[in-house]
């Protein structure tokens, strides 16, 4: 039997000295530097600077972006680099950093296009330095995955109400540029919202494409696939996607209605093939087949096609009544003339990585809206789009080619991002020794060495 003890008693004690956690951050901290993320800020947030002061809005609002990133929820968080000055720098207070959260929040609409075109400034180096590793790279589309998700209340703060879910709280709108099944992916807008918005409302999304595409850099603003859910499946938001100029392509779910059933019924048997799986196998049990000249698409977008999918539902599953001779029916519309609909499913069902992305959000400080004001926590909102921007070119710049491009926040941060160092001071530099013993050592030496490689924007 093996004892359950500990082997001998460790005793602790304050006066360590050179020692820092966290000395995974710099990975963070060498991605703001090549991506000119700090430089761009600090041009578009000058006027919020006031006469004399010490600490550059810029520089509050990195920070705050990387105690996100590591793992903080609330402005107070900052301490944790505060207590590091020789790896993070000088950081502001607590009240320096609400008074400018104040200052932000009192012209929002300006301090959101500041950062915004800061973000998308630094979002253009970080593509061209990730060269062949970046979204559209490939000359395939840049595919931009629209979703809303609840995020919970626990005080009555300004515009909170009761959600569809029958929770309380805000329901904001994102979106996020998907970089592949060898990456994850990057948010382009977070657009708050009132708990009682709509998830169907063509408003909502069309000012959150704009906002996403905005963000792209402009030679791939044409070659865009939009992808969202049945919410976003309304004449208004398809009719505005589709205008002439735009050049947006589109994948996006799509009610079951009493027509689309009956036209399901009316398939021959011969119309069905089999569907894929996340592999591209052929999956058993579920098909996919074509509706388009089965329905009347007066007023719909030229050239919409409707593609249904049909699945034996999973053991235990409960059936629902668009489920038609006990079977589970899907429909998506794509504007794309050509592919197997098998393909096009398959690229329509990958939709659902945005799921991926809005969690991995929720970890980096999107899980609680910590202000009360809705404009403070429009703000806290952009902080938190920088600091899941921060990770994914991070990743993008450094750790392509390995498993750890796909790691989530939770995982990043277990294995990367809290390693402890010793730091050494010789030869007028700073050198951060992180233990030898650790599984992943490699792993950050090499991806620093790959951002270390990176010229520095001019």
């Amino acid at each position: 039997m093996n004892s359950t003890a500990p082997h001998r008693k460790i005793t602790a004690s304050a006066d360590g000295r050179g020692l820092v956690s966290h000395a995974g951050a710099l990975l963070l901290l060498q991605t703001l530097r090549v991506t000119g993320l700090n430089n761009a800020l600090s041009q578009r947030l000058e006027r919020w600077r006031p006469a004399r002061a010490i600490h550059h809005p810029a520089k509050i609002i990195t920070d705050l972006a990387l105690t996100l990133a590591l793992g903080g929820d609330c402005l107070a968080d900052i301490a944790m680099l505060r207590t590091q000055p020789e790896v993070f720098g000088p950081v502001a207070s607590d009240p320096t950093v609400s008074r400018l959260i104040d200052r932000l929040a009192a012209d929002p609409v300006r301090a959101l296009k500041a950062i915004g075109a800061a973000r998308a400034t630094a979002r253009q180096r970080a593509w061209h330095l990730a060269g062949p590793h970046a979204p559209g790279a490939d000359g395939q589309p840049v595919i931009v995955d629209l979703d809303a998700t609840i995020v919970l209340s626990h005080s009555d703060k300004q515009h909170a109400a009761p959600t569809w879910k029958k929770s309380y709280g805000f329901h904001p709108m994102t979106a996020f540029a998907d970089h592949g099944p060898l990456g994850g992916g990057e948010p382009l807008a977070v657009m708050l919202r009132a708990g009682n918005a709509g998830s169907n409302t063509a408003a909502d999304h069309i000012e959150t494409t704009r906002l996403a595409l905005a963000q792209l850099p402009k030679h791939l603003r044409r070659n865009v696939l939009i992808r969202t859910d049945s919410g976003g499946g309304t004449r208004e938001f398809l009719s505005w996607l589709t205008r002439p100029g735009r050049w947006l392509k589109y994948s996006i779910g799509f009610t079951i209605t009493d027509d689309i059933a009956a036209a399901i019924l009316k398939l021959p048997a011969t119309a069905w093939t089999p569907a894929y799986d996340a592999e591209r196998r052929v999956r058993p049990g579920a098909w996919v087949a074509e509706l388009t000249g089965l329905l009347e698409l007066t007023g719909w977008p030229k050239g919409m096609r409707v593609i249904v999918r049909k699945e034996r539902p999973h053991p235990g599953a409960q059936l629902r009544f668009t489920d038609i001779d006990g079977h589970r029916f899907t429909c998506f519309v794509t504007g794309t003339p050509g592919g197997q609909l098998a393909d096009l499913e398959l690229r329509h069902r990958r939709r659902a990585r945005a799921e991926d992305r809005i969690r991995a959000a929720k970890d980096t400080g999107l899980r609680n809206l910590p202000l009360h004001d809705f404009t403070q926590n429009q703000i806290w909102l952009e902080i938190v789009a920088l600091a899941c921007e921060l990770v994914s070119w991070m990743q993008m710049l450094a750790m392509h080619g390995t498993d750890a491009r796909r790691y989530e926040p939770k995982r990043l941060r277990l294995r990367l991002f809290a390693v402890a160092g010793r730091l050494v001071r010789g030869g007028r530099r700073i050198r951060v020794r992180i233990p030898a013993h650790w599984p992943w050592a490699r792993q950050i030496i090499t991806a620093l060495t790959r951002l270390h490689a990176l010229p520095a924007p001019t």
